[in-house]
C-alpha cells in the first residue's frame, strides 16, 4: 500500500489547530474506504500542532522558497561560527534579525488569509520568531520546520552547532570556562525551565479547557438525552393514539359497510312492498268494480220485478 501522500499530509498541517483532528479523522475515513489500511494508519498517528507550530508550518508549506533562504542563513551562520569569524558573525546576526522579523511578518500575513486562524492579536509570534532563531541554530529544527510538519515550538538557548568545549578558553590552571560561558549555561538552564514551565502551564491549559469542553459536552449530551426520550415517548404515544383511531376507523368503516348493506336489503323489501301494494290497490280496485256491477245488476232485477207485477 502507498500510504498518505506528501500533500494530503501538507493539507493536514496547512489546517488550523482547533480543525486538525477533525481533518485527520475525515482522511483517515476516506484511506479505509479507499483499502488503504496503511495510510489509514499512519494518517491516525499525525499529531495536532500547536498554534506556534502550525504557523511556522503553514510558512513552509506556503513559502517554501522562504524557508530554503533561512537554510541557507543558517549554514552560513554555521561556517562562521566554526570558524570563528567575530566580524562575519556580527554581519550575519544583524540579517539574521532582519530575516526572521521579514519572516514573521509573512508568516502574519499567511495567518490573515486563513479564514479559521485566531485573531491577530492572539498569535504567539514570540514563540514563532524562537522556532525560526532555533532553525537557524539546529539541523534538526531547520529540516522539521523544512518538512513542515512541526508539532510545537522549538526554544534554542545557544547559537551554533559547535559543542561547548571547543568554546572555552583554556588557562595555565585548567579547563574551567570562562564567565560568560557559565552565564550562557545559566541562561540556558533557566530557558530549559522556562520552556518546560511554559509547556506545563500550556498543558494546563489545555487540560483546563478540555476539562471544561468536557462537561459542556456532558450537559449538552443528558440535554438532548432527555430530549430524545421525550421524543420518543410522544412518537409512541402518536403510535398508539393512530392505532386506536385505526380500529376506531375500521369498526366504523365496518358498521357503515353493514348499515348500507341494511339500506340496500330495506331498498328492495320497500321496492316490493310498493309493487305489492300497487297489486292489492288493484285488485282492490277490481273487486270494488265487480261489486259495483254486481249491486247494480241486482237493482236493475229488483225493478224489473215490480213492473211485471
Amino acid at each position: 500500500m502507498p500510504g498518505p501522500s506528501r500533500e494530503l499530509v501538507q493539507r493536514l498541517y496547512a489546517t488550523p489547530p482547533d480543525r486538525f483532528v477533525a481533518a485527520r479523522d475525515t482522511a483517515v475515513a476516506e484511506a479505509r474506504r479507499a483499502g488503504d489500511p496503511k495510510a489509514a494508519r499512519e494518517i491516525g498517528r499525525l499529531r495536532r500542532p500547536t498554534v506556534a507550530a502550525w504557523l511556522v508550518n503553514l510558512l513552509a508549506i506556503r513559502r517554501p522558497e522562504l524557508v530554503a533562504d533561512l537554510a541557507q542563513l543558517a549554514e552560513s551562520l554555521r561556517t562562521a561560527q566554526r570558524e570563528l569569524r567575530g566580524a562575519k558573525l556580527r554581519e550575519l546576526s544583524a540579517q539574521r534579525r532582519a530575516v526572521v522579523g521579514a519572516l514573521v511578518t509573512e508568516i502574519r500575513r499567511l495567518a490573515a488569509a486563513e479564514p479559521a486562524a485566531p485573531p491577530a492579536g492572539k498569535l504567539p509570534l514570540a514563540e514563532v520568531e524562537a522556532t525560526l532563531n532555533a532553525a537557524l541554530s539546529d539541523i534538526e529544527v531547520a529540516e522539521q520546520v523544512r518538512a513542515g510538519r512541526l508539532l510545537r515550538s522549538v526554544h534554542y538557548a545557544g547559537f551554533g552547532e559547535v559543542p561547548r568545549p571547543q568554546l572555552r578558553l583554556v588557562t595555565g590552571g585548567g579547563e574551567e570556562p570562562p564567565a560568560a560561558d557559565r552565564t550562557a549555561e545559566r541562561a540556558e538552564a533557566r530557558r530549559a525551565r522556562d520552556e518546560r514551565a511554559a509547556e506545563r502551564a500550556e498543558r494546563a491549559g489545555r487540560r483546563r479547557a478540555l476539562e471544561r469542553e468536557l462537561a459542556k459536552a456532558r450537559d449538552d449530551q443528558d440535554r438532548v438525552e432527555r430530549e430524545l426520550a421525550e421524543a420518543t415517548r410522544a412518537e409512541q404515544d402518536g403510535a398508539a393514539a393512530l392505532d386506536r383511531i385505526e380500529t376506531e376507523l375500521a369498526e366504523l368503516e365496518r358498521r357503515r359497510s353493514a348499515a348500507e348493506q341494511e339500506q340496500s336489503q330495506a331498498k328492495l323489501a320497500r321496492r316490493g312492498a310498493e309493487r305489492s301494494a300497487a297489486a292489492a290497490r288493484r285488485r282492490t280496485g277490481e273487486v270494488e268494480g265487480a261489486l259495483e256491477a254486481l249491486d247494480a245488476e241486482e237493482g236493475d232485477a229488483a225493478e224489473g220485478g215490480h213492473r211485471a207485477d
